[in-house]
């Protein structure tokens, strides 16, 4: 937990009172927690347009933590989809913990082919890959994506589902990463460290944009005229607006342009975790897990992926 916003640092081991679930929660027995940039965010308040809704001077809910998969503990009043001793993955409250609370609409069964180290490293970053390009992107067969920060928890999900809807993937990472989204079905693969992935012969028709880097500009003069760019998180920007300030102009130009300009944030659907659940099942969507670390150990996790170590998802287990 943490009472301060910051770094790996601030976070410590604590016992609290064990959490209880409400009208329409579930209360889950954690197994296995991911660590997705909407936690590092919350970690250190960043943007510090999110603190009136997180906290002013120091989070509200002092336990990180978003993703999980675990057991089903007890169910609040109202509750009909799940019962305890259920196997379960999505999205609750304070998931670094023994026991967290979900509410009921977040959560799915967790997939059979799955452990809960992978399922809890699918909920926001898969349903986020998901609706990105399903959603927003409108991806068709035999189309050119571009997928940039392809190798992170979003990027490696959108680019194997980019493969399942049958585009042509280009995936962009670093030098060390690049085996890894050959592996996940990229039919092209950018090392940045190199070679600019926005100065190509043949435009692609959506360039997913996960790594926040490129300005609205550059993105459009590697689209097609009529092409798609779909900005992903909050990633880029500066410490008052962080990626914010790049949605909202995508917002404005989009209007006046021919080329679409698109952000969201992800909507936690439960339709959508049992669609990444199929997946999974099917064969087409394997959660890439780097490195799992000991609940003991949730800010040596934290420094492992601000570090930029990180090749797909860091999932803490209790």
């Amino acid at each position: 937990m943490h009472d301060t916003y910051g770094g790996p640092d601030v976070l410590r081991l604590a016992d609290r009172e064990p959490p209880t679930a409400g009208e329409g929660e579930v209360l889950v027995r954690v197994q296995a927690a991911g660590l997705d940039r909407g936690t590092l965010h919350l970690l250190h308040g960043l943007p510090l347009l999110v603190r009136p809704v997180f906290g002013l001077r120091g989070p509200r809910n002092p336990v990180p933590g978003l993703d999980l998969a675990g057991v089903v503990q007890a169910i609040g009043p109202g509750v009909t989809r799940f019962r305890a001793g259920d196997r379960v993955f999505g999205v609750g409250r304070g998931t670094w913990a023994e026991l967290a609370v979900a509410r009921e609409r977040k959560l799915a069964h967790l997939p059979a082919s799955a452990s809960p180290e992978q399922a809890a490293a699918l909920a926001i970053s898969g349903m986020t890959a998901l609706q990105a390009l399903r959603d927003h992107a409108e991806v068709q067969l035999g189309q050119r994506v571009l997928v940039t920060g392809a190798s992170g928890g979003v990027g490696s999900y959108a680019l194997q589902i980019a493969v399942h809807m049958g585009a042509e993937v280009t995936g962009v990472a670093s030098t060390t990463k690049l085996d890894l989204i050959r592996d996940l079905g990229a039919a092209h693969v950018v090392d940045y460290t190199r070679d600019d992935p926005l100065a190509v012969d043949r435009p692609y028709d959506v360039i997913l944009d996960i790594a926040g880097s490129a300005s609205l500009r550059r993105l459009r003069r590697a689209l097609t005229p009529r092409g798609t760019v779909v900005l992903v998180g909050g990633e880029g920007g500066g410490r008052v607006l962080g990626g914010t300030d790049r949605l909202l102009r995508a917002l404005v130009w989009s209007p006046f342009l021919r080329q679409r300009l698109r952000g969201f944030v992800s909507a936690e659907r439960h339709e959508d975790m049992m669609a990444l659940a199929e997946l999974i099942d099917a064969g087409a969507v394997t959660p890439a897990v780097d490195r799992t670390f000991p609940l003991a150990d949730a800010a040596k996790a934290v420094r492992y992926v601000e570090e930029g170590h990180a090749r797909g998802k860091v999932v803490v287990v209790t």
